[in-house]
């Protein structure tokens, strides 16, 4: 069962254990598509992103993501890259919008994902074949969740959001 977006943005956890399922086609597509739909600055869409579905690549993206081997179980790992060429000020930060628009989609789909930013830029350029002039700016796996991770302690709204300036409560 599809959730509303709201339902997956609360409801999304850091998923660090998958089961050995197929995520479908349809649904991977629906994924993607979510992705492509960001918004980016200009609408330059300074994005690519590399579907990896090989195992021994995952693996090696595991070992090049600081050892975390665990995302190799997953069905696919999603590299996000940036072509500072196309938005030299907004590439990185278009390409995180656009993974977070494919992991709120994969939540709300029923799938786990993991938000990866710890990885060795050139190891992970190796094992894609990523060219010179290409930044990685993020990874996920995208699988079917084999744990149900607790909601982690947020901050209070009070100590996040302002009303006109900052450091003015926010009362509405």
């Amino acid at each position: 069962m599809q959730k509303d977006a709201i339902t997956a943005i609360m409801e999304r956890r850091s998923v660090r254990k998958y089961k050995p399922q197929p995520v479908p086609k349809e649904h991977l597509m629906m994924i993607l598509e979510a992705g492509r739909q960001a918004p980016s600055a200009g609408n330059r869409q300074p994005w690519r992103f590399i579907i990896v579905k090989d195992e021994e690549v995952k693996r090696k993206l595991g070992e090049a993501c600081n050892n975390q081997t665990w995302i190799a179980d997953a069905d696919v790992i999603i590299a996000g890259l940036s072509v500072p060429s196309e938005s030299e000020r907004w590439h990185d930060k278009d390409v995180m919008i656009a993974m977070q628009n494919m992991i709120i989609a994969a939540t709300s789909l029923g799938y786990g994902t993991c938000w990866i930013g710890a990885f060795n830029e050139e190891k992970v350029k190796q094992v894609l074949e990523i060219p010179e002039g290409i930044n990685v700016v993020a990874l996920t796996p995208v699988g079917v969740p084999d744990e149900t991770p607790k909601q982690r302690p947020r901050k209070e709204m009070k100590d996040i959001f302002f009303l006109d300036k900052y450091g003015k409560e926010l009362q509405l």
